[in-house]
């Protein structure tokens, strides 16, 4: 591995780890879910803001830049939301099903059809999200559970417009982050129980959970490839569940655990698999 790439991949790393501070974070302050969504935002504007003016990046705007935009806010938003309606690892495993949604967007808009180990992979994910809906019916969180997937398949727009044509991810990230802040304004202005517990929760999510995670890891895509990327963020969906149930003290129920187990197995496998297969037709045939 290149100096240049295991760089990518110690920034990827440290995205995935400050991401996995969200669950815990939403969970202890006591706001509605677009509240929460709009203050960690205006906060991390903050942060994304000085990041380029410093690096003499003025956001750019264009139609992909917007759509990357809109991908972006629809996470954001969604993700929050699904926390609060449902358990921290039923939101963060669910919204790990972006990657097969990027194949299945991938096969529809560009008629890229799946090899076989991507529809295994599809099968596998697909059980594991089938264990959480059957949890869910037997304690609740159903419509949590069905937001938590929305926001795996806004996710996976993230990662598919990373090369749109004429697309700027931090742009994106930027525009994205003033949608979520200004749609859940009216919910933020209208809050009324501040405490400095939700105001110290609010500026970890804005600063690092938002902002700084968002930072690295546009940088560390830059330097390292998208397969090597997704097999380093699968670290968040197991960090997120554990920091919640040490702190706030929630629990997962035992076919959503099972059904975790499904997701990140298959997910983290078909990587495994991806870089393998592409490792062999790279190549060259001495026969």
């Amino acid at each position: 591995m290149q100096k240049s790439e295991h760089n990518g991949v110690v920034l990827v790393l440290l995205a995935a780890i400050l991401y996995s501070l969200g669950g815990v974070c939403i969970k202890i302050i006591p706001w509605s879910s677009m509240s929460i969504n709009s203050g960690r935002n205006l906060i991390s504007l903050v942060v994304i803001g000085v990041y380029l003016w410093r690096m003499g990046h003025r956001p750019r705007f264009n139609p992909w830049i917007g759509l990357g935009a809109l991908a972006i806010c629809g996470t954001n938003t969604l993700f929050t939301m699904a926390n609060k309606m449902t358990t921290a690892a039923n939101a963060i495993v669910l919204q790990f099903t972006a990657p097969i949604f990027v194949l299945l967007l991938t096969a529809l808009v560009w008629r890229k059809l799946p090899r076989r180990g991507e529809l295994v992979a599809c099968g596998v994910v697909v059980l594991g999200v089938l264990c959480f809906f059957v949890d869910s019916l037997q304690a609740g969180g159903m419509a949590g559970n069905v937001v938590a997937l929305l926001s795996g398949f806004s996710y996976a727009g993230v990662f598919l417009l990373q090369d749109m044509p004429d697309c700027d991810p931090i742009s994106s990230v930027f525009w994205g982050n003033v949608c979520s802040a200004v749609i859940g304004l009216p919910w933020l202005v209208a809050e009324r129980s501040v405490t400095a517990t939700s105001l110290v929760s609010l500026v970890v999510l804005g600063v690092f959970q938002v902002g700084l995670a968002y930072i690295l890891l546009t940088m560390g895509l830059a330097r390292t490839s998208a397969v090597t990327a997704s097999l380093v963020s699968g670290i968040e969906p197991i960090l997120n569940p554990i920091l919640v149930a040490l702190i706030y003290h929630e629990t997962i129920g035992g076919m959503s655990l099972l059904g975790a187990v499904i997701v990140i197995g298959g997910v983290v496998g078909y990587n495994v698999w991806k870089t393998k297969a592409d490792a062999a037709q790279a190549v060259p045939d001495k026969s």
